[in-house]
């Protein structure tokens, strides 16, 4: 039945985007926010550092990219009490879980994307 309704190129009617999908692009496919997930995998790291790690960046987007990982549970905000007061962001369990989904990633990136793809810094 199925065979019956493709057409002659083989295309035929898309099934619906899983649910898990959805939530996870909706939350990662934001920009910046993989970026920020993977500068924290290494270590936690302070504002001023992660904003220096992604190129681009400006500090009120980060602040909000940090807020909306905080909310979703992936990232942890720590207050070092000083002197002087900084804060320290690190990934909680479930974001350090995403390290081999983004290496998968990573790795497809260097087989299958151009060199010349534009980098996260880049207007488009």
């Amino acid at each position: 039945m199925a065979e019956q309704q493709r057409d002659v190129h083989g295309a035929g009617p898309c099934r619906q985007v899983d649910d898990g999908i959805t939530r996870v692009f909706s939350l990662l496919g934001k920009r910046w926010t993989g970026l920020i997930v993977a500068a924290l995998l290494p270590h936690p790291a302070h504002f001023v550092d992660l904003r220096r790690a992604i190129p681009g960046i400006s500090e009120r987007m980060l602040s909000d990219r940090l807020t909306e990982l905080g909310s979703a549970g992936l990232v942890a905000r720590e207050v070092d009490e000083g002197p002087p007061l900084r804060v320290v962001y690190r990934l909680t369990a479930a974001g350090a879980a995403l390290e081999p989904a983004l290496q998968e990633l990573q790795d497809w990136a260097m087989i299958h994307l151009p060199k010349s793809w534009p980098c996260a810094g880049t207007a488009r």
